[in-house]
């Protein structure tokens, strides 16, 4: 990935993309699972929290000019640090993608092509995320740009499309099974905020670094809100997704969606725009996970990791033997990594080095 500047939008529709994904699978409804009719509540406390840690890692980094967490990595602890951090990130973002991959490919095959091989479709996507990567990384920005908006769009209109079919009274109890619930042990939701992992890594390719709390702060507040909405429609149409197993819940939402004789079976638009936000995703994750690997490595080009980290992808998405499988990690092992690696791990290292900093300074002042 070169280091092509990217403008402000393109950095918030950037943090965006790995909600939105997660969203269009399961996320709702393990939101639902989790505090049931106080879901809105605990997403609007999470919420208040996930500005909080956003505005922390950007302050945080803000001491280290233009560098990303593999450079303050190597600040911290030498190229062993840096190569351990980076290893992690690399990790996380292909085992995430690749998993999130299965499970929408299988939504897909449930939905759409019962008798075709999951093979087959989710070479689909890596062919399409293949060729995606050759391009330049702006152009992956760019149509980004495009698509991101169209899924928020498509996520307001299924809210506002649908609200005939809501029944209030399912937000009650408002506070569900309790306060200790609702914001203890419902802290884990925060999990649901897996984009700002992305903040970690825009500083060097910012064209205005200086706005970087402006695009923390308000990619948050847009997930927040796109969360909330989400969440609202489930749980004001459908009262058994708190305890069932329905796969791609928004999915159903928009099969209620009619506008006369003429607008009739509208989801398979919303569909194909959520394709297109997962081909999105998985080029911008492995563009960084390749941009990460091309920094321990230190190798000239790309290119020949276009078609290995495609690969990686590819076998990974199959490594779970069925969707049972694939679903238990995305649904008890995925919120784990987001809230160990993004907002514990990456936070820490920003602390120490910020730490090391200080003092540093502080010997230097010493006579």
């Amino acid at each position: 990935m070169t280091k092509s500047k990217i403008g402000t939008m393109e950095a918030i529709m950037l943090v965006l993309t790995i909600i939105i994904t997660h969203t269009i699978s399961s996320l709702p409804r393990e939101l639902l699972v989790s505090t049931k009719s106080s879901t809105i509540i605990n997403l609007i406390f999470v919420s208040i929290l996930a500005l909080f840690f956003s505005y922390l890692i950007v302050r945080l980094m803000k001491n280290f000019g233009g560098c990303d967490i593999i450079d303050i990595s190597e600040y911290l602890g030498g190229k062993v640090l840096k190569t351990i951090i980076g290893t992690i990130f690399i990790f996380y973002f292909l085992v995430s993608s690749s998993i999130l991959l299965r499970n929408f490919c299988e939504s897909i095959k449930i939905i759409y092509y019962p008798m075709t091989n999951i093979i087959f479709i989710i070479s689909f996507f890596v062919l399409a995320v293949c060729a995606a990567n050759r391009l330049d990384f702006n152009a992956s920005l760019k149509t980004n740009l495009l698509i991101v908006p169209l899924v928020l769009a498509s996520i307001v209109f299924l809210f506002f499309a649908n609200m005939n079919q809501f029944v209030p009274e399912r937000a009650f109890p408002i506070l569900g099974d309790g306060l200790i619930q609702t914001f203890v042990l419902g802290l884990g939701n925060l999990a649901a905020f897996g984009g700002i992992s992305f903040l970690y890594f825009l500083p060097p390719y910012l064209k205005e670094p200086e706005k970087m709390k402006k695009i923390a702060l308000v990619s948050i507040g847009i997930s927040a809100i796109y969360l909330i909405l989400c969440v609202a429609t489930l749980l004001f149409m459908f009262s058994f997704f708190i305890n069932t197993n329905e796969i791609t819940p928004l999915y159903n939402a928009t099969r209620y969606i009619e506008f006369g004789t003429f607008f009739q079976r509208l989801e398979s638009i919303f569909l194909l725009i959520w394709i297109l936000a997962y081909a999105c995703y998985l080029s911008i994750t492995s563009k960084f996970s390749m941009s990460i690997f091309k920094k321990l490595t230190h190798i000239e080009t790309k290119k020949p990791l276009i078609d290995i980290f495609g690969l990686f992808i590819f076998a990974l998405a199959l490594f779970p033997k069925n969707y049972a499988i694939s679903d238990k990690f995305e649904t008890e092992v995925y919120p784990y990594l987001v809230l160990g690696i993004t907002f514990f791990l990456g936070i820490t290292i920003l602390i120490l080095a910020n730490l090391l900093k200080r003092k540093q300074k502080t010997n230097k002042t010493l006579p």
